[in-house]
């Protein structure tokens, strides 16, 4: 087949800018092949190269006593003790999930499972973070539903637990909703595998399923904009078998064990040639490719092709020659392909041969160091207007109002399709608060928790990035958890409008505060841009996944409220309504800043609520919805009425930060008022959890009632 010219439109269809490719003729001194152009456009998009958001993220604390391995791997990897490690990263698969929403869900799980395994952990858990438009437009049912099956029909057949995540809707989504992977896994802290490739010579094998045209151009794709061409881009959407994929996983860490891997990589965004380059990079060498030895399911596919295919469940690997039999042999068992399709060289090149014509030689190293970073012109976000007046409203029919929206209607219509208690080692599934998953035979425990809130960003990116943290240490903290360390996935428009790189720039600038004031680094993660359709962008969404540590089973405070529990509230309240989940469900307004986050009195209350965990029965954090919102789940879940002794709005519905609400016996009250006098803690007693009603001052309603709303609300309108 005959290489089309290369010719501007075909330059631009790839992504590059015009000085890209200027850059590309000046280091190789001539005009790229067809296969050549791929290369360099799948290397040099935005979801490989970082090239508008390198220049910030560098700013993120990273490092920490617990942090084994920071960003810059296929995973973070944290200590968690007793020679052992937790191994987790969150990664987008929004654009996919889009234009075709099972299939683009269903692999951006496996794709995050296979950055665990690779590393030689065997995942334990996952998550997702999802946000969809507008309940009654067009494509918003059809997302749903397909996404939510494509989690499920994964990651069940794979077998892992799903233990926590969040689902919410907005108009902002309309053009592009976000679908957030995150997995976790463990690992002995002395048997990690990296990406680094070592030794002139070396076999590199490919691994896995066969390649396919599916997924071709798809880092590309993912770099863009969406117009009304997003039909055509059906074919960049990969296709995945999560029983192969479980295979690969059983055969990846029984090949481990036997010594072979010098290094390994996941097959994921531009496929065989991003982790080739990776490979290569990292360890100062050149790579040499045979592409007819790679495995095809498809007659006749062409070099560009097969460097390009994202097809899912593959792997690369440089492997001990001398360990090759044995490699094989497991492979083999697995009945899953293993071929040696070429070697690691001296010479900083990265030569592809196809029935021996190359199709590519290219200085390896400029593929990686020499990808474009930019420094993007960015504009503060101005300051938000003063809040105007929110009328006082009768608190029944507020908490009515957020309980039967599916932002805040029970989720169980979600979560019920996923698998949650695979493996059995599930302590807490999704519902109310963090997850949480034994850390099987050792009597330790990890939580795991999503968090952001996109209004808040949006009206406050430097607030709002702090709050997304924190909103994450705390919800870790209520289940007796302490915050070990964080993974993102910074989800933007168009990082060419300064206004929305301004977004970017404010919310790294408060994530990076949090993380550092609250001792969560970020040790791996994910960037999103372009998420835009016809110009109009997403609200700016920084997912904040984060893992917690218990050390003992006992520690875990629970979420079971008993009739006469008192009610206290931690934290100082000032009736903070600015961006608040009451003004947005009812009264339709998104107006007013965000609330401040005083990261010294988090960390304060976080210890405080950590350290006297022996007297808390409940306690859940207070964020969407405040008071009101966090009383009633908390009640709804046990079955106990709820009294609150305020009806006062920005009481009941402010959103100010920092707070707990803890439900414990009245000696246990009494005593952690006096720890609390101690420690500088502000704490309150706010009612009680008695009868079979909720009631917030002179306002009430059965619990039955509001229950039958809350659970019953979301599945109306998906079932």
């Amino acid at each position: 087949m005959q290489d089309p010219e290369i010719t501007p439109e075909l330059i631009e269809s790839h992504g590059l800018k015009p000085d890209e490719y200027d850059r590309i003729l000046e280091i190789i001194g001539r005009e790229p092949s067809f296969t050549e152009l791929g290369i360099f456009s799948a290397m040099w998009n935005e979801h490989c190269s970082y090239k508008s958001s390198k220049k910030w993220l560098r700013t993120l604390p990273t490092d920490g006593p617990q942090v084994i391995c920071g960003p810059g791997e296929n995973a973070g990897i944290v200590d968690i003790g007793d020679g052992q490690a937790v191994v987790f990263k969150m990664e987008s698969h929004n654009h996919p999930s889009y234009i075709e929403p099972y299939q683009g869900a269903a692999t951006g799980v496996g794709g995050i499972l296979r950055d665990v395994f690779t590393m030689g952990a065997r995942p334990i858990a996952a998550m997702n973070s999802l946000s969809f438009g507008e309940v009654d437009h067009p494509r918003t049912r059809r997302l749903v539903h397909g996404v939510v099956e494509g989690i499920g029909g994964y990651g069940n057949c794979f077998g892992v637990p799903t233990v926590g995540g969040e689902v919410r809707f907005h108009p902002a989504y309309n053009g592009n909703c976000l679908v957030n992977a995150f997995a976790a896994g463990l690992a002995d802290a002395d048997k990690i595998f990296y990406s680094a490739a070592s030794g002139v010579g070396m076999p590199v094998v490919y691994l896995g399923a066969k390649t396919g045209r599916d997924g071709v151009g798809g880092a590309t794709m993912a770099s863009a904009e969406f117009d009304d061409t997003i039909e055509e881009k059906r074919p960049t959407v990969q296709v995945g078998d999560p029983f192969t994929e479980k295979r690969l996983m059983e055969a990846t860490l029984e090949l481990m064990a036997t010594g072979a891997v010098i290094s390994i990589q996941d097959m994921g965004a531009a496929g065989l040639t991003c982790s080739a380059v990776e490979m290569g990079d990292k360890g100062n060498l050149g790579v040499r490719l045979d592409l007819e030895k790679v495995p095809c399911r498809e007659e006749g596919m062409t070099a560009y092709e097969m460097m390009l295919s994202e097809s899912q469940e593959r792997m690369l690997m440089v492997l001990l020659p001398e360990k090759e039999d044995a490699a094989r042999a497991v492979f083999d068992k697995w009945d899953l392909d293993f071929a040696i399709v070429g070697e690691t060289i001296a010479e900083d090149r990265f030569l592809i041969m196809h029935h021996n014509e190359a199709k590519a030689d290219l200085p390896l190293s400029k593929l990686s160091s020499e990808a474009p970073e930019y420094d993007r012109p960015w504009v503060e976000t101005p300051a938000a207007e003063p809040l105007a007046e929110v009328p006082q409203i009768d608190p029944i029919d507020g908490l009515r109002a957020l309980i039967s929206s599916p932002n805040y209607a029970a989720k169980q219509w979600v979560y019920e399709q996923y698998d949650t208690m695979v493996m059995a080692d599930t302590a807490r599934t999704p519902g109310l608060g963090a997850g949480i998953v034994r850390v099987h035979e050792s009597g330790k425990l990890l939580a795991f928790t999503s968090d952001v809130t996109p209004r808040y960003v949006r009206a406050n990116p430097v607030e709002g990035g702090k709050q997304a943290v924190a909103e994450a240490y705390r919800n870790l903290t209520a289940v007796g958890a302490t915050p070990l360390a964080s993974t993102d996935n910074l989800n933007f428009g168009n990082p060419e409008k300064p206004e929305i790189m301004g977004q970017f720039v404010g919310a790294i600038q408060g994530i990076g505060a949090a993380c550092a004031a609250l001792d969560m680094p970020i040790v791996s993660g994910n960037v999103s841009l372009y998420n835009e359709t016809d110009g109009q962008g997403i609200l700016p969404t920084p997912t904040i996944g984060a893992v917690g540590l218990i050390v003992n089973e006992d520690d875990i405070i629970g979420t079971t409220v008993r009739e006469g529990h008192v009610a206290l509230l931690v934290g100082e309240t000032t009736g903070h309504l600015g961006q608040s989940a009451l003004l947005a469900e009812v009264f339709n307004r998104e107006d007013g800043d965000a609330p401040s986050v005083d990261l010294d009195a988090e960390k304060r209350n976080g210890d405080f609520i950590r350290a006297n965990r022996a007297l808390v029965t409940a306690c859940t954090d207070l964020s969407d919805g405040g008071l009101a919102l966090a009383a009633f789940e908390l009640a709804e879940g046990s079955g106990v009425g709820v009294l609150l002794d305020s009806d006062a709005t920005e009481t009941l519905f402010g959103e100010d930060q920092g707070r707990y609400l803890v439900a414990c016996n009245f000696d246990q009250a009494e005593a952690l008022m006096i720890e609390a006098g101690r420690a500088g803690v502000q704490i309150s007693s706010v009612g009680r959890f008695s009868g079979e009603n909720v009631r917030f001052g002179g306002s009430e309603a059965p619990l039955a009632e509001l229950s039958a709303l809350y659970r019953g609300s979301f599945e109306q309108i998906f079932a």
